[in-house]
């Protein structure tokens, strides 16, 4: 039996306040004909469909096509709500869009309610176990404590108790949303620390012959049986070097697992670039990113004059720019009282031009400014004394 295995879509989700709707739809038009062309069993989606609990009209227009996609084509769909999704809204019409081959696990307490599949070689029992939230279904699942180990743990005997009664060689995959011990985040994952612990080991999930889990952005295998499929676009610069994909599964007689990565368009690649506002500029070696979206972080000891719009000019996509300063004074020991004493106003407001450009003092132009101000700020106090 054959699955794709896909999470994180995050529709509705920007860039950098670059909208990214058409390139999650592209992506969601070579996920229905990879499923075309793969003649997968179903699909399997582990959560954060969307963005966020109250998504775009786009977006959602965009998740009504590819459900009436999928369901044209005929091949099952599972998919759960992760953190990032209302459950309760995700869920609304699932009584009837599981008549249409859409299963949708938003509720805790149907966990160990399994989508059944069958081949030759018996059944295959698929359960949803949506993002479980410590503190909201802590009783609802009888869980000892709220932390996602407790509850986690709690819904998975339920899975086992519910498999342990069907029939012999039953095989079983379980779609999750958490974050498991040994997997590798990034910078767009949102935080699901409880009690400090956020993450839930590997073994909870023992006795499962596949474990599509969803949350982590980068596609990553925890374990051969215990795998995340990633998200299907970059969503922060740190996914700089992810290769995007999906998990084509394959299931064997007896639960033995294959997994292949099929690769996902790419709407622009990331670039992180690092230098000098001269070396960004000039160096050849940089051709190749002109056309990616490109974070740069500049060296400069001075804050150079409008970067952006002259890094612009040579990467029009730019859309990050951060400043690292290197060869800056360290930073003055002793009290701010101590470090002023003796300064004039003028030496003082100098030194702070320079310790917020990283180190370069005042041109003279800029001490005249300096100079100007504070001359029109002492006649104006003297105009004031002597109107008393």
């Amino acid at each position: 039996m054959k699955f794709l295995h896909t999470s994180d879509w995050h529709l509705g989700r920007s860039f950098h306040r670059v909208g990214l709707l058409d390139a999650q739809a592209t992506f969601l038009d070579h996920l229905v004909e990879t499923a075309r062309a793969h003649e997968v069993d179903a699909v399997l989606v582990a959560g954060d469909v969307y963005d966020r609990a109250v998504p775009p009209l786009a977006a959602v227009e965009l998740y009504d096509r590819a459900l009436h996609a999928l369901a044209g084509l005929g091949v099952p769909t599972v998919m759960i709500s992760g953190n990032h999704d209302s459950a309760r809204r995700l869920g609304v019409a699932s009584g009837l869009l599981g008549r249409a081959g859409i299963h949708l696990r938003t509720d805790p307490a149907g966990c160990a309610d399994p989508v059944l599949l069958s081949d030759e070689h018996g059944e295959v029992a698929l359960y949803g176990l949506p993002y479980l939230e410590p503190a909201l279904v802590k009783d609802a699942l009888g869980a000892a404590q709220a932390g996602h180990e407790a509850v986690l743990g709690a819904a998975m005997d339920r899975i086992r108790a519910d498999l342990a009664g069907r029939a012999p060689g039953t095989r079983s995959v379980v779609l999750a949303h958490a974050f498991v011990t040994g997997g590798q985040p990034s910078d767009s994952e949102r935080d699901i620390t409880v009690g400090g612990v956020d993450s839930v080991p590997a073994g909870l999930f023992h006795g499962v012959d596949y474990v599509a889990l969803g949350h982590l952005h980068g596609c990553q295998a925890v374990t051969e049986r215990i795998r995340y499929s990633g998200s299907p676009l970059a969503y922060s610069f740190s996914e700089a070097t992810h290769r995007k994909t999906m998990w084509l599964v394959g299931l064997g007689p007896a639960g033995e697992v294959t997994a292949e990565r099929l690769d996902l368009p790419v709407p622009r690649p990331l670039a992180r670039l690092r230098g000098s506002l001269d070396q960004l500029l000039d160096d050849p070696a940089h051709t190749r990113h002109e056309e990616s979206w490109v974070e740069a972080t500049l060296t400069d000891p001075v804050r150079p004059a409008e970067p952006m719009a002259r890094l612009a000019g040579r990467y029009p996509h730019v859309l990050s720019l951060v400043f690292d300063p290197q060869g800056a004074d360290a930073e003055t020991t002793g009290s701010y009282a101590e470090r002023v004493r003796g300064r004039t106003d003028q030496e003082i407001a100098e030194d702070f031009v320079a310790h917020v450009r990283g180190g370069g003092a005042p041109d003279p132009a800029e001490r005249a400014v300096l100079r100007d101000a504070f001359d029109g700020a002492r006649a104006e106090e003297a105009l004031q004394e002597t109107g008393r």
